[in-house]
């Protein structure tokens, strides 16, 4: 069907149309006949009638109301009926694989004008083509499967195989050796802790929280232990079909009893009298990816103390779905081990080294929230200074308000210190071993996720300030600022307390100290 054809019209041609059976109005330079659809206005068909709207220009009343994807969705865009003559369209929301122009909706370095030690240029290069990616295969699926509660959609997992993504999103390795990252942008060899980050945060630019853990998030913490602890054998078997998205694995630690208390975890695995294999009974909760994942990577107790063992899902493994405050996109899980049967070659690491194995995992772990957490921020930053430009109270611009200018100046600063103490982290890890990253690093990682969560909570109560009501409500102008809201405490409960994780890093510290330094 060919397209109608667009008028030209001026604006005293357009205030012609100002009568209850005959109602055109005017936004970001398109004439739009609303006489049939003002009955159909979800707010009613007065907004039509007020003298300032009927046939004038409601540019800045609809973008007062609405946000810009509004009149692009197809049932109100054939409502256009032409032009105005001389004016041209500026308006825009976000555009697919392109840099926001909204002060410090990007970091530093993506920002005109300013520098950076740590990216290159072909950090800048990937960083493109994954925004690209993100905005156009992986955000459309989010924004659905938050709503809907299903797990991402099977192409979307069979997109990012193609660029490798489940791989890259593992860090820098053995494991990336012989695959082809992006599509060749990168090399194995070049790909580092700063690609790593880039994929992180843009992945969180998505703004869906739930959808973001169920995005094999469960993998990015669940296969590191296999990675770098299981036999030539166990990993043979069990990565590529994790890093192909065929069989998710997950990181199976907290339960009931015990979270950030790992010394007081109670599923048990015992060998049998051969020697040969461990039976596994307990409970976990809270398992991220649980209730799809083909793998579980488990904290047991053991005669040995502490012990990790990779265990498939069989017999005697049986998983619920928990309902939590974000969507049951992330496959949130209440996992049962009844008796279960596993080979002791699925022991990750030695017997007894659990904890050793656990924390040099949850370094990683915390980074990468870290990596979204800051990103997310950002978001909600650019949310609010989109909507005090475009918002009056009282007659002015909601931006006129010293207190609205305060509350941005906090999140700003928030969101730039949690940034740049991330990039100096990341920074150390690019220059150090695992084993180094696993002894230095535990405490300033965990001081940086509690510092980076803790501002978080800040900027969410903040933006629902300053959006009201809007704030509040899930669909419409505040729809970003209300999930992330409800979600935000999320990061600080997954992956260690903040209580917890600041205790751990003056203990560091503590144990840091020179024996003989005084005041």
């Amino acid at each position: 069907m060919a397209s109608k054809e667009l008028k030209t019209y001026t604006h005293d041609e357009v205030a012609k149309h100002n009568k209850a059976g005959d109602i055109w109005i005017i936004i970001d330079g398109k004439v739009y006949d609303v006489s049939r659809f003002k009955d159909l206005h979800p707010g009613g068909a007065s907004v039509f009638l007020d003298e300032d709207i009927s046939g004038q220009d409601a540019t800045e009343a609809f973008y007062g109301l609405h946000r810009h994807e509004v009149i692009t969705k197809p049932q109100y865009a054939r409502l256009q009926v032409g032009v105005v003559e001389g004016e041209k369209s500026v308006m825009h929301s976000r555009i697919v694989g392109e840099l926001s122009k909204v002060p410090y909706a990007e970091p530093t370095w993506l920002s005109d004008g300013y520098f950076s030690p740590y990216y290159t240029e072909n950090h800048r290069k990937f960083q493109k083509a994954v925004r690209k990616f993100v905005d156009e295969i992986i955000t459309p699926d989010a924004i659905a499967r938050e709503a809907d509660g299903k797990p991402p959609s099977k192409s979307v997992i069979e997109a990012m195989e193609k660029m490798n993504f489940h791989a890259m999103r593992m860090g820098p390795g053995k494991h990336l050796k012989g695959l082809k990252l992006m599509d060749g942008l990168v090399t194995p060899e070049q790909f580092d802790y700063f690609h790593e980050l880039i994929i992180t945060q843009e992945f969180a630019r998505s703004g869906q929280r739930g959808y973001g853990d169920g995005l094999m998030s469960g993998s990015v913490i669940g296969l590191p232990p296999v990675l770098n602890f299981g036999s030539a054998e166990i990993k043979t078997k069990v990565v590529p079909d994790v890093l192909s998205g065929r069989k998710p694995i997950c990181l199976a630690i907290s339960e009931a009893f015990a979270g950030s208390d790992v010394s007081g975890l109670r599923t048990s695995a015992v060998k049998t009298e051969d020697g040969k294999h461990w039976i596994i009974n307990g409970t976990k909760k809270w398992i991220t990816n649980g209730t799809f994942a083909h793998y579980f990577t488990v904290g047991c107790r053991t005669e040995g103390g502490f012990t990790v063992i990779l265990v498939e899902r069989g017999e005697g493994v049986e998983t619920k779905a928990i309902k939590t405050s974000y969507s049951p996109s992330a496959g949130t899980a209440f996992v049962t081990f009844d008796n279960v049967k596993v080979p002791v070659e699925n022991t990750l690491g030695p017997e007894g080294s659990g904890i050793f194995v656990m924390l040099s995992n949850f370094n990683h772990e915390r980074w990468v929230m870290c990596c979204s957490s800051a990103r997310s921020q950002r978001l909600i930053a650019e949310e609010c200074l989109l909507w005090v430009n475009q918002r009056k109270a009282f007659g002015k611009p909601l931006h006129s308000q010293a207190v609205i200018r305060s509350k941005l100046a906090a999140m700003i600063e928030r969101i730039e210190s949690t940034q740049n103490w991330l990039e100096n982290i990341t920074y150390q890890m690019n220059n150090m071993s695992y084993k180094q990253q696993a002894s230095k690093l535990a405490g300033p990682i965990g001081l940086l996720k509690m510092h980076a969560t803790r501002t978080a909570q800040e900027t969410a109560a903040d933006a629902v300030q300053i959006f009201g009501g809007r704030g509040i409500t899930k669909t419409g102008m505040g729809q970003f600022i209300e999930h992330y809201h409800r979600t935000v405490p999320f990061d600080a409960i997954l992956g260690g307390a903040e209580d917890v994780l600041g205790d751990l890093g003056v203990r560091q510290a503590i144990r840091g100290m020179p024996k003989n330094a005084r005041l």
